[in-house]
C-alpha cells in the first residue's frame, strides 16, 4: 500500500494510495479522507462507491464530502469503479462495459473473470487492507454510492448482513436486471444465467427475502436516467410489499449529477454517523457495564 498523494483538507488529510490487488490481479488506486480526529484515535469509515465512467477522483473533488466528514469524525474510503491497466480487458468504444464499469460484481465469464472481482475487492480485500494500515475502527463501516455505485452499496449491504452498520444511495440502479446498463454488464460478466444476475439485483434480493436493513435513498425527479435505467419505483413496490424499511426521498428539480450529490451528501454522512455512533455506544456499554 503505497501513498502517492496527500492533501490537507479541513484539518484532516486526503490521501491517495496504490496497491497490488490479489482478487483483481492488477494494480488498484483508491483515496481515503482521514478527519482530524484520526490524528488521536481510530475512526469509523464510510465507503463510497462511484458510478459509471468514474474513478475515485470524481467524488473526492466534486461532492464536498470532506468538510462534513471532518466535522463528524468519519473516514471516507473511495475505491475505483473497476480494475484498470493495459492487461485488463476493456471495450474502449463503450462507457457502460469494461474499465469504469465494473458493476461491483464478481465476474464468472472470460475474459472478465481474471480481473473483474469488484464485489470481493470492495467487501473483503479493501476493508482488510485499510483497517490494518490506517487508524480505522475494525468493523465500523457504512456504505453509500451513486448510480452504478448506489447499486453496489445496496447489494453489498443486503448480501453482507452485519458487515455495514448503515447504507444509503443517490439515484441507484435499483433493478439492474430490468435496464440496459445492467443487462449488458450482467450478460458479459455473469453469462446468461438470470438467477445469477438476481444475486446482484437489489430489488430481487429484497423480493427473495434479504434480511432487513434500513435503506436511505435520494432520487432526483429531473434525473434523465430515472425512467429507463434506475427503476426506483420497482424497489419502492418491492419494499412496500415486504414491509422493508425504505426511506425514498424524491427531490424536485434535481438531476443525476454531482450537483445533486453535493446538495445532500452532508445529510447522508450525518445519517451514517448516527448509526455508527449508536452501535459504538452499545458496544462500549457491553464491554464496560455499569457497576
Amino acid at each position: 500500500m503505497e501513498k502517492i498523494e496527500s492533501i490537507k483538507e479541513f484539518g484532516g488529510w486526503l490521501n491517495r494510495y496504490r496497491h497490488r490487488s490479489q482478487v483483481c490481479d492488477c494494480e488498484m488506486t483508491f483515496s481515503v479522507y482521514l478527519p482530524p480526529l484520526a490524528q488521536t484515535e481510530k475512526v469509523p469509515a464510510v465507503y463510497w462507491l462511484s458510478g459509471l465512467t468514474c474513478t475515485d477522483d470524481n467524488f473526492r473533488v466534486k461532492a464536498g464530502a470532506q468538510r462534513y466528514a471532518a466535522e463528524l469524525g468519519l473516514a471516507l474510503i473511495i475505491p475505483d469503479t473497476s480494475p484498470r491497466g493495459p492487461e485488463v480487458p476493456d471495450v474502449p468504444e463503450r462507457y457502460d462495459l469494461g474499465q469504469g464499469a465494473g458493476f461491483y460484481v464478481n465476474a464468472t465469464q472470460p475474459p472478465w473473470s481474471k480481473n473483474y472481482q469488484m464485489y470481493d475487492y470492495v467487501t473483503r480485500e479493501l476493508p482488510a487492507l485499510v483497517e490494518s494500515e490506517l487508524p480505522l475502527i475494525p468493523g465500523r463501516r457504512a456504505i453509500s454510492g451513486h448510480s452504478m455505485g448506489g447499486h453496489g452499496a445496496l447489494i453489498c449491504a443486503l448480501k453482507e448482513l452485519g458487515r455495514y452498520q448503515s447504507v444509503s444511495a443517490f439515484a441507484p440502479i435499483c433493478h439492474p436486471m430490468a435496464c440496459s446498463w445492467g443487462q449488458g454488464c450482467f450478460k458479459a460478466y455473469l453469462g446468461n444465467n438470470r438467477e445469477m444476475w438476481a444475486t446482484y439485483d437489489a430489488a430481487r434480493l429484497i423480493e427473495d427475502g434479504a434480511a432487513a436493513i434500513p435503506l436511505l435513498i435520494d432520487q432526483g425527479i429531473a434525473d434523465e436516467f430515472l425512467a429507463q435505467q434506475l427503476h426506483s419505483t420497482s424497489l419502492e413496490r418491492v419494499c412496500a410489499a415486504r414491509h422493508f424499511p425504505l426511506t425514498l426521498r424524491w427531490q424536485e428539480g434535481y438531476d443525476h449529477s454531482y450537483h445533486f450529490i453535493a446538495t445532500f451528501i452532508g445529510e447522508h454522512l450525518a445519517y451514517h454517523a448516527d448509526h455508527l455512533r449508536e452501535t459504538r455506544t452499545i458496544e462500549t456499554a457491553a464491554t464496560n457495564p455499569a457497576r
